[in-house]
């Protein structure tokens, strides 16, 4: 099948690497010529694993292209993708400007049937929007018996894991009204589930609230246990503990209920706060996903406020090194990143960081600029050197298992602030490291 897929973010590049894959002909359309041009030399603008091979194969095979001529690839293809950016508004709204600037560029080229699909993360009632957006063009341009039909099909990709997430998806979720279309989709995903994965239909405002109600919910999960978390530092109690106490329940289980430093990243806060707002358009208050954004803006301060606490309020001058910048491993991505609450805190007090992450030191560049109180290094032990303490914000795999003695050495004073749980306090104890985490007991002298 012939896809067009307007929109060369994340989940356009992505999800139209993985089409071609399954032997479809997909054309990436972007109005970045720039980032056409480093798309089609195989250079990949973001980090995600197997993304730069998966992108190689397929362009060097003919199946998948780059281009801004938006007007080609609509002429040549039968489903078109809009997978463009809905930034969140002042207030937390989706931003649809993109969305509907698409949904209007292809009511001024179409010619004949087509299947238009929001694949951006968008409210309910979006769909409709675009189709009266294109319908406005058709009307225009005297076409007004021209057929399309507009289909909501939310992506539920995880940075990190995104190309697993969408070629064995835990399911495929589809909005439409009309049967033919339905049918054309199931074609289109039908290589997608193979192995037994569910298809569901349902009606268009139904699949666009779904992946914000997805979304949600693991964000309540994460902010419940951080809540809780604060509860057992203050009673002695052990996250740890009581993560397996209620996970082991097969009416709970053991996803996101890890206690941490809140989420971050470019669904979670973007799609609670559009959610709240959804809720205030409809004069409805949603005081749960309201309370879980409460939580998970004050989570974000906790390990700057530990290690505040910690040097009594004294941090101008000293070198505290800084070990994640990403919101979560296996991805460059920092938006919404805890890192920068806590740098930013950190800064705001006069002390200098040394900061370490795999992939996301040139997005941190971007943020902090040349800040002289911001320095950045190869390798996460050289970040220890002359530190005070450190500070471990994202569980990279590769910090799991550290040499502890290295750590010990290189630092002016061992103490380690893990906002992620990454390591044993009794071990610790016995190292003569000083560690502090997020809702368990510490038992340092």
């Amino acid at each position: 099948m012939h896809i067009c897929m307007i929109g060369t973010g994340y989940v356009g590049l992505v999800s139209g690497a993985c089409f071609a894959e399954m032997g479809n002909t997909v054309r990436c359309v972007d109005i970045d010529q720039r980032k056409v041009d480093q798309l089609n030399q195989g250079r990949i603008p973001i980090y995600e694993p197997g993304l730069e091979d998966l992108v190689k194969r397929n362009a060097g095979q003919g199946r998948l292209s780059f281009t801004t001529d938006l007007e080609e690839a609509v002429r040549d293809s039968l489903f078109l993708f809009i997978a463009v950016g809905t930034p969140p508004n002042g207030d937390g709204a989706a931003d649809l400007t993109h969305v509907l600037s698409v949904a209007r560029n292809i009511g001024r080229l179409v010619e004949d049937y087509k299947i238009v699909v929001t694949k951006s993360t968008v409210p309910v009632g979006t769909a409709e929007k675009v189709r009266q957006a294109i319908r406005q063009e058709l009307v225009l341009r005297g076409m007004t018996n021209l057929e399309f039909d507009v289909v909501s099909c939310p992506e539920f990709l995880k940075e990190g894991s995104a190309i697993e997430d969408f070629m064995k998806p835990d399911r495929v979720v589809i909005g439409t009204d009309n049967v033919r279309t339905a049918e054309l989709m199931k074609q289109l995903f039908s290589p997608f589930l193979r192995n037994n994965h569910p298809l569901y239909f349902m009606s268009i405002p139904s699949a666009e609230l779904t992946k914000y109600a997805a979304n949600a919910m693991l964000a309540t999960r994460i902010s419940f246990m951080n809540e809780i978390a604060r509860l057992c530092e203050a009673t002695g109690a052990d996250i740890e503990e009581i993560r397996l106490g209620i996970g082991s329940d097969r009416r709970i289980g053991m996803a996101f209920l890890y206690a941490g430093l809140g989420y971050g990243g470019s669904c979670f806060p973007k799609d609670v706060k559009a959610l709240i707002q959804t809720g205030q358009e409809y004069d409805l208050e949603c005081k749960i996903i309201r309370s879980v954004d409460e939580v998970n803006q004050r989570q974000k301060h906790r390990l700057f406020e530990m290690i505040y606490s910690y040097f009594n309020g004294s941090l101008e001058g000293r070198k505290i090194a800084v070990w994640g910048l990403s919101f979560k491993p296996h991805t460059d991505d920092m938006r919404e990143a805890p890192s920068i609450e806590l740098i930013n805190g950190l800064l705001s007090k006069g002390a200098i960081v040394q900061a370490y992450d795999p992939a996301a030191t040139d997005r941190a560049r971007e943020i902090f600029g040349e800040n002289p109180a911001v320095k950045y290094f190869d390798n996460n032990y050289a970040a220890l050197e002359g530190a005070e303490a450190l500070a471990l914000v994202t569980e990279w795999p590769q910090f799991r298992g550290p040499e502890f003695l290295k750590i010990k050495k290189a630092l002016v004073m061992p103490v380690i602030f893990d906002g992620r749980n990454q390591y044993e306090p009794s071990q610790m104890k016995k190292l003569g490291i000083q560690y502090f985490c997020i809702g368990r007991p510490t038992a340092n002298a």
